[in-house]
């Protein structure tokens, strides 16, 4: 079932099930490199897309504190992962696979609140 799942450079846990996907980066031919990033699925409307927020604080010099801001990455969502929304998901930086989306999602890690 999971035997023709390659290793992509990164320990992640390979998908369960099969695809036949070229921009599969566990199933077909698409490297991965460069940043990884974990954040929650906040949308999944889009075909074989997904939404992600990433949480971040940013240091604000002239009050002397953190301020809260987020960020919303639009990744390729593979058939063998599919995310939906409220997943906790990690995604890793690809080539542009089209206008807006760079990454893919590698793993899906849980359940968000």
């Amino acid at each position: 079932m999971n035997n023709n799942a390659r290793y992509i450079g990164i320990d992640v846990n390979k998908p369960k099930e099969d695809c036949e996907d070229k921009k599969c980066p566990f199933h077909g031919k698409l490297p991965v490199r460069g940043n990884i990033i974990k954040g929650k699925v906040i949308s999944s409307k889009s075909q074989k897309t997904v939404v992600i927020e990433k949480d971040y604080t940013q240091w604000i010099p002239k009050y002397q504190r953190y301020e809260r801001r987020h960020s919303r990455i639009s990744a390729y969502n593979p058939n063998c992962i599919a995310a939906k929304e409220g997943d906790l998901a990690i995604i890793a930086e690809c080539r542009p696979l089209s206008k807006t989306k760079s990454f893919v999602v590698i793993e899906k890690t849980s359940k968000g609140e």
